[in-house]
């Protein structure tokens, strides 16, 4: 038998509070698998920023994915502009796409006309309820990111989520496209809240 040993991180509680961990743990896993790309979730650039200063110097590249516009309300993007700027000129990729594991589906779901879940919400409950909610989202994010062309599909990527805002789960990934999702992989844990 074969086997390495890596650390994996458990936060108390789930949450922002987090969050400067996660960037040093997931540039520390990047850095010892070789791996180049981090795809982060951010919903207003605070957390993106966060990972930018603990990427900086490091040669690894930042992809940050956004909340779609009109996710909270309609005609608005909730991330800052300023922030956006600064990343784009640190040589981040910043992507803002539509949620792959709700998106229309949500449409139906909360309809009172039409209501019910669907396969594509079941994956999505089921990667929160299984290990946590931020494994959803960077799952989520990472699907979006392939989808963009900012990230290939022959390499690992480091993916990070969170449970409401900022990060708290740090995971290796093997992207896939969107329409491929039988192909991604999760590799590896690397940090996430216990679940209570």
């Amino acid at each position: 038998m074969s086997f390495v040993a890596r650390n994996t991180y458990y936060f108390d509680v789930p949450g922002a509070e987090n969050t400067g961990d996660c960037a040093r743990f997931a540039v520390e896993r990047a850095r010892e698998l070789g791996i180049s790309h981090i795809v982060v979730a951010s919903t207003s650039g605070e957390t993106a920023l966060t990972f930018l200063d603990a990427v900086e110097g490091t040669g690894l590249q930042l992809v940050v994915v956004t909340h779609v516009v009109g996710f909270s309300k309609p005609g608005i993007w909730e991330f800052d502009p300023s922030a956006a700027e600064r990343l784009l000129s640190a040589g981040a990729t910043v992507v803002t796409g539509t949620h792959v594991l709700s998106g229309l589906e949500r449409s139906f779901s909360r309809s009172p006309k039409v209501g019910g879940g669907s396969r594509t919400e079941a994956v999505a409950e089921a990667l929160r309820r299984i290990v946590a909610v931020g494994l959803k989202v960077a799952v989520e994010c990472v699907l979006i990111a392939t989808d963009h062309g900012a990230v290939g599909v022959d390499d690992e990527v480091i993916a990070v989520g969170g449970t409401s805002s900022g990060a708290d789960t740090v995971c290796v990934i093997r992207p896939s496209h969107t329409a491929a999702f039988f192909d991604l992989q999760v590799r590896e844990i690397v940090a996430m809240p216990r679940v209570r």
